[in-house]
């Protein structure tokens, strides 16, 4: 320490330190061998000193060069030591203790700069809530979240829910108002979440059809100067007047919002006169609607507003004005990329997954979700104006036609070629609609497929099954993966018998298109008609998963089970027929029918009654009813359809004959005695009205009795030797044939003459009509057995229904009249091609 000297206060306390030090002096390093050998070795290097004594400074440590002297440096690296003396002068002590040791520090002690040893920190001072603004950012949070939950439950489709958010919303947010002024910042209120509150609610009113309400909330807002660009709300209010029918103030407030809104928001300003125009169109107004869609068609033309504009001229008839607006539509671009777009290269193999990552991506789905619509709005434009812009709709079609081939919408001329078949259809001029379809032979695959599944439906309905069955195997070898063709092809086998062959092509449309239930409904009949019930069962099984409110699918299941002799299934499919088609009379008295083999009578007269009530002209039903009353003993009531069924078969004697039987039956003699003389007096020459005015005249002691007497005997032997006449015909040429058979067996020994039997014809839904002629059987023994065997109409043997009555709603009891698609099924089975319908709608 001989060399360490406390600075004195006139020394300069910093002297010394700008004079050169040579252990500085890096130029001479290479020289040093002492340096040298230090850093090349671990000389020189060794663990810091402790100090023997606490509080006692480390003196400067001498290192030996390698000239074996001791030179004293400040450390192994050549600082100099704080406090050492160089070139014999004194330099100030800035420090006397080592950081981090103190005096205090005992032998043993860990070493523990961050103080770790002292446990964890003490726990965080928690936030006072007891102050207002902390209760005010509290609300705040609370009102915030539950316009979050409100938005989220109208997402998901609670719309009573999220109302009922908006209202706490709303009462939140003032209660936060509140509180603001109490604690006297009412400077300070959130004119944002007033805002979001308000508007929420006043959507969640407008979603709820609360339309009042919403109203006043939008006033709310509109009247508040306050809140910027709220004029534009006027738009939302003008939506409501709309919908609520209120047409003038509707188009008030559009145009109030229109004035509000700058012409910055150009893309807003148009669709706000869209809205105007679509308003006008309902008022009727279309000079007014026009207005509005020809501004709208020279600032920003879309696909909509082309449309609307050619509806508005087609109103007030303008041809010229229509064919301008026709072209406008067409040349309106759509902004979309080329389909060439997404074809991709063989070459860059990165282009190439980059195209098929974007080939369905959202935004090329919406690509082509525009460009149907366009298609269709232009196809709807052009069958509706084709006929209206020249004399002659073909003419017409053929405009349309040629300004689509020079557009962009090149493929739709062939489509409006087909509809303009379709019109020709429409006015039942066959000729000119085949001759239409007809061209397209010799056009590209798609549209021949197409052109030829139209033709082959249209011979099929024609019943020329043979130009039908041409045409449907050149639809299918123009595009085997047309599932309309296999099934009309398959339509055409069906109808030659061969269901084998027709089950296999309504199995290849399936694989082709797994949605074709025109297909899977035809392929239930065939197996129907191969009696492979259970296939056929799981068939309609299937369709009616796809087809839940198809009353023909539901009754089909009904006759399966009727055929597998499961009448409680049978049942229970009409019962869902009914809930879908509540007025089909023919499934009312498939019902009752069924009712009635169960032995259920109450139960089948309701449904009986209920399918006279629908449809009072089925013979089946009025004879159902009229026997249940005769056996009820209710002979009056019977007679009112007995009566029906005079006028539906006048021809028919049995009829006027059981009319007035229940009359004799009630008591009533002297209408019933009317009632006989009007039936002899139609028909002189029955058998069964002569007894009864024989009977009731000598019951009543009439002087006519001998009269009807008399002719009953004529009558009687008319009708004895009429029956000796066939007797003996019959006979004679029985013995003629019999004598034929002789002869010709003595000249031509062991050689027979081979007999052409027809096959018998097997049905698929003949149910019906077996079940009908069955109950008819069933009925004439059950009028037969009733009270009193001489009564005219159990006397009468059971005829068949007169020809000259039509049923007005054909075989329906194998054909619901609710049909909705064209299927196998007598002679209405042809499809039709999806797209390119043969009755669009």
């Amino acid at each position: 320490m001989e060399h360490v000297h406390l600075a004195v206060e006139e020394d300069d306390l910093y002297s010394g330190y700008n004079d050169y030090n040579p252990t500085f002096d890096s130029e001479e390093l290479e020289n040093d061998v002492g340096f040298q050998q230090a850093v090349r070795t671990s000389h020189g290097r060794r663990p810091p000193m402790t100090a023997k004594f606490p509080g006692t400074p480390i003196g400067p440590r001498s290192l030996a060069s390698s000239f074996g002297a001791r030179l004293h440096m400040a450390s192994s690296m050549g600082r100099p030591m704080t406090g050492a003396v160089q070139d014999g002068s004194a330099r100030p002590m800035t420090a006397v203790k080592a950081a981090g040791y103190t005096s205090s520090l005992s032998r043993g002690s860990a070493f523990d700069p961050l103080g770790q040893s002292r446990g964890p920190a003490p726990a965080l001072e928690a936030k006072n809530e007891d102050t207002p603004e902390e209760k005010i950012k509290i609300l705040e949070k609370k009102v915030n979240d539950l316009i979050e939950e409100s938005c989220m439950a109208q997402s998901m489709g609670a719309l009573q829910v999220a109302l009922e958010k908006a209202k706490e919303a709303g009462r939140k947010e003032r209660a936060l108002v509140r509180q603001r002024e109490q604690s006297g910042s009412a400077d300070h209120i959130n004119l944002d979440l007033t805002y979001s509150v308000l508007l929420n609610l006043a959507n969640q009113y407008t979603n709820n059809e609360m339309y009042p309400e919403a109203l006043n909330s939008y006033q709310i807002i509109v009247k508040n100067k306050m809140f910027s660009n709220a004029g534009r709300l006027k738009v939302n209010m003008a939506n409501i007047y709309f919908k609520q029918k209120n047409y003038p103030k509707a188009i008030k407030f559009y145009r109030m919002a229109l004035d509000q809104i700058t012409n910055a928001h150009k893309e807003m300003r148009i669709k706000i006169m869209q809205n105007i125009g679509v308003v006008f169109i309902c008022m009727g107004q279309y000079t007014d609607a026009i207005t509005s869609f020809e501004h709208i068609m020279s600032e920003s033309p879309n696909i909509k507003t082309g449309f609307n504009l050619i509806l508005c001229y087609y109103a007030i008839g303008d041809r010229e004005r229509m064919k301008k607006a026709f072209q406008k539509l067409i040349s309106v671009p759509l902004g979309i990329d080329d389909e060439d777009k997404y074809i991709p290269s063989n070459e860059d193999t990165s282009s190439n997954m980059v195209i098929e990552a974007i080939k369905n991506d959202k935004l090329h789905q919406m690509e082509r979700d525009l460009k149907t619509l366009a298609e269709k709005y232009i196809m709807t434009a052009a069958k509706l104006i084709a006929p209206a812009i020249e004399t002659l709709f073909a003419t017409g079609f053929d405009w349309c036609v040629d300004m689509v081939k020079s557009s962009q919408y090149v493929e739709l001329a062939n489509d409006l070629e087909i509809n303009k078949a379709i019109t020709y259809l429409r006015q039942k001029d066959f000729k000119q609609a085949v001759e239409t379809l007809k061209a397209f032979e010799k056009k590209d695959s798609r549209v021949k497929s197409a052109a030829a599944t139209n033709l082959s439906f249209l011979y099929f309905l024609e019943k020329d099954y043979d130009q039908a069955d041409r045409y449907a195997d050149l639809a299918m070898n123009a595009d085997r993966y047309n599932p309309a063709a296999l099934i009309n092809k398959g339509n055409t086998v069906f109808v030659k018998q061969d269901y084998e062959k027709a089950a296999e092509f309504y199995k290849e449309a399936l694989r082709n298109d797994s949605s074709c239930t025109e297909g899977l409904y035809n392929l239930g009949l065939t197996y129907q008609r191969l009696n492979r019930l259970e296939e056929a069962l799981d068939c309609f099984l299937k369709l009616h998963a796809i087809l839940r409110n198809s009353s023909q699918v539901m009754y089909q299941l009904a006759s399966l089970y009727e055929l597998l002799e499961n009448p409680e299934q049978a049942i229970e499919w009409l019962m869902q027929v009914i809930s879908v088609t509540p007025t089909d009379a023919q499934a009312l008295a498939k019902l009752g029918e069924l009712h009635d083999g169960e032995g259920d009578k109450s139960q089948a007269f309701q449904y009986y009654y209920e399918s006279f009530r629908y449809f009072p002209s089925n013979i089946h039903v009025i004879e159902w009813l009229g026997a249940y009353y005769i056996e009820t003993q209710f002979c009056e009531k019977a007679i009112q359809y007995f009566e029906r069924a005079t006028l539906i078969q006048p021809t028919q004697v049995k009829w006027q004959l059981m009319v007035a039987s229940c009359y004799r039956r009630s008591g009533n003699s002297q209408k019933a005695l009317e009632t006989y003389k009007e039936i002899h007096r139609k028909f002189p020459e029955n058998v069964e009205c002569l007894r009864f005015l024989v009977r009731l005249c000598t019951d009543m002691q009439l002087k006519e009795a001998q009269d009807y007497a008399t002719k009953l005997k004529k009558v009687e032997k008319m009708k004895e030797i009429r029956e000796q006449r066939i007797k003996s015909g019959r006979e004679g040429s029985a013995r003629s044939r019999r004598e034929g058979r002789e002869s010709s067996a003595g000249s031509a020994a062991g050689i027979s003459t081979p007999v052409l039997i027809s096959p018998k014809k097997s049905s698929v839904m003949d149910s019906g009509r077996s079940s009908s002629s069955t109950k008819g059987e069933r009925l004439s023994a059950k009028m037969r057995s009733l009270p009193g065997s001489n009564e005219p109409y159990e006397a009468s043997s059971p005829k068949e229904l007169d020809a000259s009555y039509v049923d007005p709603l054909g075989p329906q009891m194998d054909r619901p009249k609710t049909g909705v698609k064209k299927r196998v099924e007598d002679d209405d089975f042809a499809d039709e091609e999806l797209g390119d319908d043969l009755l669009p709608e």
